[in-house]
């Protein structure tokens, strides 16, 4: 038994951390930003680095604090029906729907993208898929350490390489950062905030959270108290590295725009950067690591996602699932990076004011004695907000007109919700119903205690 862990427990814990976190789209999405927010990085980036690496330090803290064994234990404080509804939805969205078809097509817009003539994209994209796909089938189908050891060996190449490159960046930028595009000329930090959420980092925290209380565990450590320091300690390990890969990438990003042009996505400013700096040479390097890094996240992904489903559904073997889930991200994928990125906003717009409500909820749980009413009830409120916002989000994305009955909804949030325009049209009233619900709930408790 322990009571405190060493400094070197809790660097080996965070870098963990930090490989579980380090995927497609912490490479992608600030790139993106850096292209687009321009002259207005710093504001941006600011608002980016809340919601992407904010957000999971929380998510993961929660998950230490309310002491539950799982996010189904923890999300079933509000029913047990909500429960599996939220974590399979969860796990669909950082799974087969979106984060893993995202680790294919990220590993071929950086890695292998640049070699393709033109013309070719499509079919190159359903060949490099299908191999990508077919090694992640073999290694979830039969998990083996390897991953464990090729994924501790990959993490730390591709930050080096990643490193040197934005490095080089800094001490010999590419061009002069450019004016903002028009999506972030006004509110820019807000719309970085926004593209935090892409990154699905804070929903993944509340899967990972758990891994991590694992692991100090196995350290010996017992107290919930120190439990929940090292897992904090760890977390800020991860974020600060995270945070920093993140501010030069943008920074790439947005000294890129002059010399490579502006790309729909922020996969090939990477490459394009590679080939800029060091040829070549240097772009085989960084898709090489890029897609076995991608390989790797791929195939924890498809593993949990198994594992998860097959002990809500035990009928489903173990393989079938991860044949399924390996079969659905390979189809998913073949729609291109672009239009996976459009669908998941609406489904991240509805999940992650649910997440971020469920996080804020388990820290505040002891004050109002832990009562399912006040669950119940912030819930249903940010349900009822996240679910119009998701819609407004899909007609945004896919660029039709809102529904005919979604108009005056939204006329109507836009008058009475305090930072709707910003996309946080939940959070007061989220905050609002936990203080009315929590004072009802300690008034009932006190009028009980003092009946008995």
């Amino acid at each position: 038994m322990k009571d405190k862990l060493s400094f070197s427990s809790y660097l080996a814990i965070g870098l963990m951390l930090f490989a579980l976190f380090f995927g497609a789209g912490n490479l992608i999405f600030p790139a993106q930003l850096g292209q687009y927010s321009g002259t207005s990085l710093l504001p941006a980036i600011i608002g980016f680095l809340i919601t992407g690496v904010g957000l999971p330090l929380l998510g993961i803290l929660a998950m230490g604090y309310s002491g539950s064994r799982d996010l189904q234990e923890l999300s079933s404080r509000i029913h047990p029906a909500y429960g599996i509804f939220f974590t399979s939805l969860l796990y669909l969205t950082i799974g087969p729907f979106f984060a893993i078809p995202r680790t294919g097509t990220v590993a071929f817009e950086v890695g292998i993208l640049t070699f393709i003539p033109e013309g070719y994209k499509q079919i190159a994209l359903l060949l490099f898929t299908l191999l990508f796909f077919v090694v992640v089938l073999l290694f979830s189908l039969y998990p083996a350490r390897l991953v464990d050891n090729v994924g501790k060996i990959l993490a730390p190449t591709l930050v080096i390489i990643l490193a040197i490159l934005l490095v080089t960046a800094v001490v010999n930028p590419m061009g002069q950062v450019q004016a903002p595009d028009a999506s972030y000329a006004s509110g820019a930090f807000m719309k970085g905030f926004i593209e935090g959420y892409n990154t699905m980092d804070a929903l993944a925290s509340l899967v990972f959270g758990i891994i991590v209380i694992n692991v100090v565990k196995s350290f010996g450590v017992t107290s919930k108290n120190e439990i929940l320091t090292a897992t904090a300690k760890s977390g800020v390990i991860a974020i600060i590295l995270l945070g920093a890969l993140y501010v030069g990438i943008a920074y790439l990003g947005a000294t890129s725009t002059g010399t490579l042009g502006l790309f729909d996505t922020g996969g090939p400013v990477l490459s394009g950067a590679a080939s800029f700096y060091f040829g070549t040479f240097g772009s085989v390097m960084l898709a090489v690591s890029i897609i076995l890094a991608c390989l790797t996240t791929g195939i924890g992904l498809i593993a949990a996602c198994a594992e998860y489903f097959h002990k809500l559904l035990p009928k489903f073997s173990y393989k079938t699932l991860v044949v399924f889930f390996t079969t659905l991200s390979f189809v998913i994928a073949n729609f291109g990076l672009g239009n996976i990125i459009t669908y998941s906003i609406p489904v991240l717009m509805f999940l992650y004011p649910l997440a971020i409500v469920l996080m804020l909820l388990a820290f505040l749980s002891p004050l109002f004695n832990h009562s399912r009413m006040v669950y119940v009830s912030t819930i249903a409120v940010t349900f009822a907000l996240s679910v119009v916002d998701g819609l407004k989000a899909l007609c945004n994305s896919l660029e039709i007109d809102y529904f005919g009955w979604l108009v005056p909804i939204i006329d109507m949030f836009e008058k009475v919700l305090p930072l709707y325009d910003q996309g946080l049209g939940w959070l007061v009233p989220a905050v609002i119903v936990i203080a009315v619900t929590g004072i009802v709930a300690r008034l009932q408790r006190a009028f009980n205690t003092q009946e008995a």
